[in-house]
């Protein structure tokens, strides 16, 4: 799940996702005698799966971005929807939508660091493996990638 559910917000929808996830994994089988057991496993296997996504946006020239859906394919309300009423319910969506949008259209470096970061809750250092760069840059990254979703996301924060 971590390899489908990183490239599904990779490329801001789940469709596709499998099919990338399931080249990873062969790569990963291909190349196994490389795999360098002092790194953890998950690094090398998201490195992998960071080159096919990145490969993967430039070959689509251009990608349209839709809402992102939970991993298991269906959308979920967080709250009881019987302690609030429907209009809570569509603003709460609206915000959830915005925010995949803002994720989105941030650049493919800053989008994956936050990804991995808020995620798939991983480490600053694992992040710097799996992107091939500095601890500071990915601090960089994530900081650029939060400043530029406040400032996108400024008229749902109250702001």
């Amino acid at each position: 799940m971590l390899v489908v559910g990183t490239v599904g917000r990779m490329l801001g929808g789940f469709e596709g996702a499998e099919d990338i996830a399931q080249q990873v994994f062969v790569r990963a089988w291909r190349s196994a005698a490389r795999y360098r057991p002092e790194a953890k496993f998950t690094t090398w296997l998201l490195t992998i799966a960071r080159n096919l996504v990145f490969n993967e946006i430039k070959r689509r020239g251009r990608v349209v971005w839709a809402a992102m859906e939970s991993e298991e394919g269906i959308t979920r309300e967080i709250a009881d929807p019987g302690t609030r009423d429907g209009l809570d319910s569509l603003a709460e969506q609206e915000v959830g939508e915005a925010i995949s949008k803002a994720i989105a259209r941030l650049p493919e470096m800053q989008r994956m660091a936050l990804v991995l970061r808020r995620y798939e809750e991983m480490p600053y250092e694992e992040i710097a493996e799996v992107l091939g760069t500095s601890l500071s840059a990915v601090k960089s990254l994530i900081f650029r990638a939060r400043e530029e979703l406040k400032k996108e996301l400024r008229p749902y924060l109250g702001e």
